[in-house]
């Protein structure tokens, strides 16, 4: 299923959402509130619209039950990765993998097929965001470890994905899948923050809360986007220009936080808008 380009603005739209998101995370001083306050945020968000839409069909549920553990698994190792990661380094790998992914669920339990051209465009686009963490090459020793929880993440980004584009059109309402996914999302690491932070709380709510709540609008509005467009066309085509976020993560690491730019990144992101051009065709 071909994709109208207002729908394609929008979701590249939702890469830079995404993008910047994930760079208050990084950058925050503490990383699980940050994205306590990011999840927690949309929890409230749809909580507070759930009373004015239909609920899902049932078909939909089995798909936002399993999608509810997959990203709570996500959130936790998202975190782990950006531990001990750089957000230029894990990012790529993470997002890179999440395409190819998607379009494999897809052809195999979806029944999508995709052309020869988008083939050859979803194996550059998550070839060449996946190249932009291995440009000193193939990590050895404790450097693997970001890599790992990266590549993990990944592997759950698209688990999720695909199991919401399928919840989104199983639901009658995509708008409704979303909202009740939010809210049931921010329950289990609000609940663990509450735990692991105790005493802390209120001080770290001060510290980062209105930024915390800013991210977490800008997650609400990015993967209601996403699901939404699912719902009108492919998943791998769509879950491919999202993963375009992986150009603009870069540049928020190089330029707010200090990371390397180095021409071999600006290949790979020349490559990956070269893909989703071919995609989006």
């Amino acid at each position: 299923m071909a994709l109208e380009g207002g729908v394609v603005a929008l979701v590249l739209l939702t890469a830079v959402l995404h993008a910047c998101w994930n760079a208050v995370v990084k950058s925050s001083g503490d990383q699980l509130m940050a994205m306590t306050l990011v999840m927690g945020t949309g929890a409230l968000v749809a909580g507070s619209l759930i009373p004015f839409m239909d609920l899902p069909e049932r078909a939909a549920w089995p798909y936002l039950g399993l999608s509810v553990v997959v990203h709570t698994f996500y959130a936790l190792f998202l975190l782990l990765s950006y531990r001990f990661g750089d957000l230029s380094r894990v990012y790529p790998i993470a997002r890179g993998l999440g395409p190819l992914l998607v379009a494999l669920l897809s052809a195999l339990l979806a029944g999508e097929v995709l052309s020869r051209i988008q083939i050859v465009a979803l194996m550059l686009v998550s070839f060449a965001i996946a190249s932009l963490a291995f440009e000193r090459g193939l990590p050895r020793g404790q450097s693997m470890k970001p890599v790992l929880f990266a590549v993990a993440t990944g592997i759950l980004i698209g688990a999720y994905t695909f199991l919401d584009g399928q919840g989104g059109r199983h639901a009658g309402n995509p708008f409704s899948y979303v909202a009740w996914l939010f809210f049931f999302d921010g329950i289990p690491l609000v609940l663990a923050t509450l735990f692991l932070r105790r005493g802390r709380v209120r001080r770290l709510l001060q510290a980062q809360g209105r930024v915390g709540a800013i991210a977490g609008l800008l997650s609400v509005v990015a993967y209601t986007i996403v699901v939404w467009a699912m719902s009108r066309g492919s998943m791998a085509i769509v879950a491919s220009l999202r993963e375009t976020s992986v150009i603009f993560g870069v540049l928020i690491g190089a330029v707010l936080l200090g990371e390397p730019f180095g021409r071999r990144r600006a290949l790979a992101a020349t490559l990956v808008a070269a893909g989703v051009v071919a995609l989006s065709l």
